[in-house]
C-alpha cells in the first residue's frame, strides 16, 4: 500500500465501458468493507444485468489486501478476474469490488482480446472514480475512575486521539481510535495514568 498505515480506496460508484467487435464491456466499481458486501454487490449486478453473456469481477478487501478473489466467469481462464484485479493492484487499491458485464457481439476476441478489453473497462471505471487516501486506525476501551477523567481527558487532547464512545459514571468507560503510526506513544502515555486501564480493541 501507499505507505505504513495509509491505503487507497474508491469514495463510490463508477463505472466505465469498453467495446469491441461488437462485444460491449460494461464495468462498475463500487467500495466494498467486507466479503459479505462484495458478495450482494456482485449479485446485485448479476439480476441487474441478466440477459448479459459474463459477469467477470474481482475485489480486495483489508487494508493490506487480506482478501481477495477473482473469477473468469465462463471466459478463458486468466483473460477476465485476473486483468480486472490487475487494475486494482496498478491503481493501488482496496476495500473495492470490479463487477465486468459482458454483452457477446458474435466475434470471439480471442485472449488477448479478452485480456485487453476486461482490462481497458476496469481501467476506465478507475479513471473515473473519485480516490480516497485513508489512514488505518487502532481502538482501544480506556477504563477510569470519574476522578481521573481530567488527566485521561488531558491525554486524549494531546495525542489527537477520537472518542467513539463514551460512559461518566463512577466507573468511566471510552473507547478512543488513534491512528496507527501514533498508536504506541498513546497508549504508553494512557498506561503510564493511574488506576486507568487500557485494552486494545481492533485495527481498522
Amino acid at each position: 500500500m501507499l505507505f505504513d498505515d495509509t491505503y487507497r480506496t474508491i469514495g463510490g460508484v463508477s463505472s466505465g465501458i469498453y467495446k469491441e467487435k461488437g462485444s460491449k464491456f460494461l464495468a462498475f466499481a463500487e467500495p466494498a468493507a467486507n466479503e459479505n458486501e462484495a458478495k450482494a454487490i456482485l449479485e446485485k449486478y448479476r439480476k441487474q444485468y441478466h440477459d448479459a453473456r459474463h459477469h467477470c469481477f474481482a475485489w480486495a478487501i483489508g487494508p493490506a489486501r487480506e482478501s481477495q478473489r477473482m473469477n473468469d466467469d465462463g471466459e478463458p481462464s486468466g483473460t477476465a478476474g485476473r486483468p480486472i484485479f490487475g487494475q486494482i493492484l496498478s491503481f493501488d487499491l482496496t476495500d473495492v469490488i470490479v463487477v465486468v458485464v459482458r454483452y457477446f457481439g458474435g466475434t470471439k476476441l480471442g485472449v488477448g482480446g479478452l485480456i485487453n478489453a476486461y482490462k481497458s473497462a476496469t481501467k476506465d471505471a478507475f479513471d473515473m472514480a473519485e480516490i480516497l487516501t485513508r489512514t488505518i486506525n487502532e481502538f482501544y476501551e480506556i477504563v477510569f475512575p470519574y476522578t481521573a477523567t481530567n488527566e485521561v481527558m488531558r491525554v486524549v487532547k494531546e495525542k489527537n486521539l477520537e472518542i467513539i464512545e463514551s460512559s461518566y459514571t463512577d466507573i468511566c468507560r471510552i473507547v478512543i481510535s488513534v491512528r496507527k503510526k501514533n498508536a504506541i506513544l498513546a497508549s504508553d502515555s494512557i498506561s503510564s495514568l493511574i488506576n486507568v486501564k487500557i485494552k486494545y480493541l481492533r485495527t481498522i
